[in-house]
């Protein structure tokens, strides 16, 4: 999965998965706010380098991407974060 694959419904999913808010993952990936929340509401695509700073602030508080696998894309705590 790479980070163009992010999409609003789980970036969402991510940061509930580790409590963290829309203003926390905007600050730690260094994008505007409005951007996040233009972005998961489906109103827009950052462009895909914010989109990757998005994808890597969450894997580092500890998410990990499940690609698609005739299942569907998903995430879930890594085992580091455990």
């Amino acid at each position: 999965m790479s980070a163009t694959d992010l999409t609003p419904p789980l970036c969402k999913a991510a940061r509930a998965l580790i409590g963290m808010t829309q203003k926390e993952l905007a600050a730690a990936a260094n994008v505007g706010s409005q951007t996040l929340a233009d972005f998961e509401r489906g109103a827009r695509t950052p462009h895909p380098n914010n989109l990757s700073a998005i994808r890597s602030a969450l894997e580092a508080a500890g998410v990990e991407f499940i690609p698609e696998n005739g299942g569907g894309a998903g995430v879930r705590l890594s085992k580091r974060a455990s």
